[in-house]
């Protein structure tokens, strides 16, 4: 996997890690010092939720653009120092935080602001984003981010989406904004005071498609006007931005840059069968005004855009079933019927093989899109390939792990009910997250 020169990521962060009260806060201290100590690992910049006017910045000029990855010519799935330090660190944090705190986050129908904080330290932000514009990429990440939403996922599937939820927004901007939209926009997600955003494809009807879009942007005066129902907005109560899909007049599909202030937007708690941590709201856009600079990038983009959010939604799925997986394989081996774990039963054990070559599959099929997403070249196919399998074979894993739990993966003593059921998002979501 091609990255940018090896440490540099690591310890641009680092500098920033040190200086956080958020790990005494959380009790991540001991994980920061092995972070520093290592001198390779990320670090930390505050979120600030308060509400906040964007100060417009004028430019139709296209804005600074990630470079692609070079191509190595060589199938490589070894993960860079950069990616590597990324997801240790990361994979420390949803194990020591996310999970633990997984059912109280669950009850709330909420991630605490506290953990919202910590991974807005990790910079998860400014992945891609360019250094030009105060990022941190110097490439295209899209394998950084499936890595990361899979680390994030393995602890806790509801709070990994409301953690990338901000990043979806300023990965959108970086990747397709004008050169306005970039200086309007993005210094609030590089400079510390990491606005809550969102990133808003769903619509509450049956087999949705988000290429027949019910919400429409038509032109009026010097501008355009909203008008539908969105779901799935992460957040969206305390969102201070969003990125919204909608069919422009003159465009088709594309997205749509509103604040949250903006006259004419309603938003609703609209909680469904997963996620609950991720805050899930619905948005109500009724004769919404916004002007003709805040259409971002094109048709062409907006599939782009859909075909990166499904390589984070089956990043998530990655993250969500190794968990199952891990659970069941310790379960079986301790569960006795019989007089003898039920591990020793050729069903069981079957069944658990069938669930780590499906894992395995699902994986390689999403890092293979994100490596060519990231080099710059096709991959409508590959991304097409990880939606069906993430979808199909994540929602199986889920199932056969409940199954195989007999009447304890029914009940909430065991987290296996409730990963099935995240899983269970990840063929009916769209948008939300990116990579």
């Amino acid at each position: 996997m091609a990255g940018t020169d090896p440490m540099a990521y690591g310890l641009r962060v680092l500098n920033k890690l040190a200086a956080s009260e958020t790990l005494d806060k959380l009790g991540l201290r001991k994980v920061a010092e092995r972070a520093v100590h290592g001198g390779t690992r990320s670090g930390f910049q505050a979120i600030g939720a308060a509400q906040r006017t964007f100060k417009k910045v004028a430019g139709s000029a296209q804005g600074d653009r990630p470079a692609s990855t070079s191509v190595a010519g060589v199938f490589d799935l070894t993960p860079t120092e950069d990616q590597q330090m990324i997801v240790e660190v990361i994979s420390d944090f949803a194990a020591e935080v996310l999970r633990p705190g997984a059912e109280a986050a669950e009850t709330a129908d909420d991630t605490p602001k506290e953990v919202l904080a910590q991974t807005g330290e990790f910079g998860l932000s400014l992945i891609n984003i360019p250094e030009s514009l105060g990022g941190l990429a110097e490439e295209r990440s899209a394998v950084t981010g499936v890595l990361v939403a899979e680390a994030l996922a393995h602890g806790d599937m509801g709070q990994a989406v409301a953690c990338m939820a901000p990043s979806a927004v300023a990965t959108a901007i970086s990747l397709w904004g004008t050169e306005g939209q970039q200086q309007t926009y993005l210094p609030s997600f590089t400079e510390g005071d990491v606005p809550v955003a969102a990133l808003v494809v769903t619509e509450p009807q049956p087999l949705f498609d988000p290429f027949a879009l019910t919400t429409v942007a038509k032109r009026e005066g010097g501008g355009y006007v909203l008008n539908g129902i969105k779901s799935g907005a992460v957040r969206g109560a305390e969102a201070e931005l969003f990125v919204i899909a909608a069919d422009v007049e003159g465009q088709g599909p594309s997205m749509v840059i509103v604040e949250a202030n903006t006259d004419g937007l309603t938003v609703a708690a609209d909680p469904g069968m997963g996620l609950r941590a991720a805050g899930l709201t619905r948005l109500q856009l009724n004769d919404v005004h916004v002007p003709a600079d805040a259409i971002l990038g094109t048709a062409d983009d907006y599939r782009s855009m859909i075909r990166l959010s499904r390589l984070a939604w089956a990043g998530l799925a990655l993250g969500a079933g190794k968990s199952v997986l891990e659970y069941v394989k310790e379960y079986v081996v301790t569960r006795e019927a019989f007089g003898e774990p039920i591990a020793y039963r050729q069903a069981v054990a079957f069944t658990v093989a069938d669930m780590a070559i499906e894992l395995e599959g699902m994986r390689l099929v999403t890092l293979k899109a994100a490596s060519r997403a990231e080099q710059g070249v096709e991959f409508a196919r590959e991304a097409a390939l990880a939606r069906r399998l993430s979808s199909e074979y994540g929602m199986k894993i889920g199932t056969d792990g409940v199954q195989l739990l007999g009447g304890h993966g029914f009940v909430k003593e065991h987290p296996v009910e409730r990963w099935y059921r995240d899983l269970r998002a990840v063929g009916v979501m769209e948008g939300a997250v990116l990579v």
